[in-house]
């Protein structure tokens, strides 16, 4: 056994600190402190999110639950001796990077990662791999303090009109469905974002991996009830938006939707709940008294040299961290301050065969463009009978403050008239049909320009402002939306294709526009 591997027995039961256990809890402690005073901006959002939005409410109950894991390890950890690392300052590095490439790009999610990232690492680095590994389905649940999920909405959203659809048909009512749109004898039902199931999937794959954690020994087990936790929550909602649809044809659409609103917040998804517990109860194999970790056997176990070694004391490793911590202050200081040079009033061109309208589209429909410079609405109409609407919004930087593919920033505004429907394919773009009042049906075609990049895809353009930021390079970045309302026959995506061959390359258009040709 390693010399560093064991305590006295003594020493290793019992509610007090053990001398080994005291100086890296302590020190560690220092840096969970800093580190939430440095991310103190991220953790404030984190939490309002965890308390305003009803998706990541279970998130208020994972700290407990984090608490909870490490006091039922405390005698086995006991049998530990914790020891300064230095592997664990990469991981450190790794995370300071991960926040900085957040705040370079404007994105959240990065950000927030990061500044859980920064406290798993630094408790890898202070308490060394032994302890670590003790700690490690602790430290892993700290994920589940990040709020992610709402990228799943638009996917959610199309699985859960597809097999409402479906058991639609299969009891006989005669429905047509359109993206998230089901149109039956009893009206228009739409999958909405808040339809899409996202809140309790979410909570369900929390309390999945919990349950699997506590509840099972075999990985097998394990792996069919996490599956259990992602496919039956996904499916359940399907039939409960098919439940709504199926009430509507005998009660009328308010009674049922009223009716869904009770049901799906306090009774069926408590019952599906319940139901994956009571299913998978007889396969639970993990006594109540089990141990979840073996101390002894972590103290007395073989690690390979690179592990074995490395030992570092706490005082400098808290130094290195304090170190990195600064530069990457300091960098995105610098990154902060940069912002391309952009003209003092921009136009929308002139296209060959098409004239500026002045008509107004029958509902109205006006992207945000938050924090741009610039930005343009027009309306465009040729001889064919296609009109279209042109959104440009000039960006002289990108930050969480000017993010042109930030929540509420494309097609789509939030809270307005326009409904998602379906999603489309647009070379070198984001294709969406979105649907008004029922029967106003629009398409938009959405575009992001930075540098050499036109793209539809948001996530290469946050990729491209981490790499210009890096280099500490200025590059504005471009938003364009070009949308048209289905009428008089004309389809929307048939008016968008009319304008992009009139106009030629986008790209070239865009620049044009910005003065950067």
């Amino acid at each position: 056994m390693p010399h560093d591997a064991a305590l006295p027995p003594a020493a290793a039961i019992g509610l007090r600190l053990t001398p080994a256990w005291r100086g890296p809890l302590v020190r560690l402690a220092s840096a969970w402190i800093v580190l939430i005073v440095f991310f103190l901006h991220d953790w404030l959002a984190m939490a309002r999110q965890w308390w305003d939005s009803s998706t990541y409410n279970h998130i208020l109950l994972i700290p407990a639950i984090l608490v909870w894991l490490v006091w039922a390890r405390r005698q086995e950890l006991a049998h530990i001796v914790p020891r300064g690392w230095w592997p664990g300052l990469i991981l450190f590095a790794g995370a300071m990077f991960l926040w900085l490439l957040g705040v370079f790009s404007g994105l959240d999610l990065a950000r927030q990662l990061a500044a859980v990232a920064a406290l798993q690492a630094s408790a890898i680095m202070l308490l060394g791999p032994r302890a670590s590994l003790g700690l490690l389905f602790p430290l892993a649940y700290m994920l589940f303090l990040v709020p992610f999920g709402d990228e799943l909405v638009p996917l959610l959203q199309t699985i859960t009109a597809k097999i409402t659809i479906g058991l639609t048909h299969l009891s006989a009512i005669p429905a047509v469905i359109d993206g998230v749109f089901i149109d039956t004898p009893a009206g228009l039902f739409e999958v909405a974002e808040a339809c899409s199931g996202v809140k309790f999937l979410i909570a369900m794959i929390a309390l999945g991996v919990l349950v699997a954690q506590v509840c099972f020994r075999s990985w097998s087990r394990r792996a069919v009830f996490l599956a259990l936790c992602i496919v039956v929550p996904v499916l359940a909602n399907g039939v409960r938006a098919w439940g709504t649809i199926y009430v509507a044809q005998f009660k009328g659409a308010e009674f049922a939707v009223g009716f869904d609103h009770i049901v799906y917040g306090w009774i069926f998804f408590a019952l599906v709940m319940g139901a994956i517990l009571a299913a998978a109860w007889r396969y639970f194999d993990r006594a109540g008294d089990d141990r979840f970790i073996d101390g002894r056997a972590i103290a007395a176990m073989r690690l390979p040299p690179w592990a074995a070694g490395w030992q570092a004391g706490g005082a400098p490793l808290l130094a290195a961290g304090l170190a990195i911590m600064l530069a990457v202050a300091l960098w995105a200081a610098m990154a902060a301050r940069l912002s391309a040079e952009l003209p003092r009033q921009i136009f929308l061109p002139e296209v060959a065969g098409w004239q500026r309208s002045e008509s107004a589209p029958e509902v109205p429909w006006e992207p945000l463009g938050n924090g741009s410079a610039h930005r343009l609405l027009g309306r465009y109409e040729d001889k064919a009978g296609h009109k279209v609407d042109v959104f440009y919004a000039l960006y002289d930087a990108q930050d969480e403050a000017r993010d042109p593919g930030g929540f509420g920033q494309g097609a789509l505004t939030p809270g307005g008239a326009w409904s998602w429907m379906r999603g489309a394919s647009v070379a070198d773009g984001k294709g969406e049909w979105l649907l008004a009042h029922g029967h106003a049906e629009r398409f938009a075609a959405t575009f992001y320009r930075s540098g050499s990049l036109l793209t539809g895809s948001n996530l290469r353009l946050k990729l491209a402002a981490m790499r210009d930021r890096l280099l500490l390079r200025e590059h504005p970045a471009m938003l364009l939306i070009l949308s048209a309302q289905s009428e008089g026959g004309i389809s929307g995506d048939a008016s968008v294709a009319a304008f992009r061959r009139s106009a030629g390359p986008l790209d070239a258009w865009m620049d044009r526009i910005a003065e950067t040709d």
